[in-house]
């Protein structure tokens, strides 16, 4: 005759989860949660002194240009430079930090910069093909504006600030003669970042 074990009407206890496991798991989603709910931190204050600067120089050798072709691609041109001395900036600051530069603020912050800057592209090409070279100028420094204003709002207080004064001179740059755009150009994407990019870096850190 075969004798059935005999069980405990009560089962047996898991294995209590380590405290060192429950604090890093607490730890793990507080660190998320802020990082869902923070501020994009990575503005460049330095790189956008050096965006700046390098506009100015631009606004100066644009200024130059005797044909709508070399004009608009020298500030193509800068503007290629611009992105990729934002990109470049904005990754030191994030590894300075030690923080990750692809968080939930950054993607907030770009989602939100990039539509208004690919709508400006778009109108960039429909301008050339018009013959409205002269237009140009206006519609990139408030799509830029605006840009900044919506991204801003997921950043700094002082970016959004930043997107309004850019959105003033592309109003002025629209209804003032051709022979000032480059003078707004570099007035906008030369001092407004080259003031605000000091802003930024005394205030939040380069």
């Amino acid at each position: 005759m075969v004798m059935a074990s005999v069980q405990p009407i009560r089962g047996r206890h898991p294995e209590p989860i380590p405290l060192h496991d429950h604090a890093m798991d607490n730890l793990r989603y507080i660190r998320e949660t802020m990082e869902r709910a923070g501020s994009f931190t990575a503005v460049p204050g330095w790189g956008g002194v050096a965006m700046g600067l390098t506009a100015l120089a631009v606004s100066v050798i644009a200024s130059w240009q005797t044909s709508p072709g070399t004009w608009l691609g020298t500030w193509l041109a800068e503007g290629a430079l611009a992105v990729a001395l934002g990109i470049l900036a904005m990754w030191r600051k994030a590894l300075a930090a030690g923080l990750p530069l692809w968080s939930a603020p950054t993607r907030k912050f770009v989602f939100s910069f990039v539509p208004p800057l690919i709508v400006g592209a778009a109108l960039t090409l429909v301008l050339w093909r018009a013959g409205l070279v002269a237009l140009m100028p206006g519609v990139w420094l408030m799509l830029y504006g605006a840009g900044v204003i919506t991204g801003g709002a997921f950043s700094v207080p002082v970016v959004p600030v930043m997107g309004g004064c850019f959105l003033v001179a592309g109003a002025l740059a629209l209804f003032t003669p051709a022979g000032w755009n480059d003078f707004w150009l570099g007035a906008g994407f030369g001092g407004l970042h080259i003031c605000f990019g000091a802003i930024i870096a005394r205030r939040y850190g380069g």
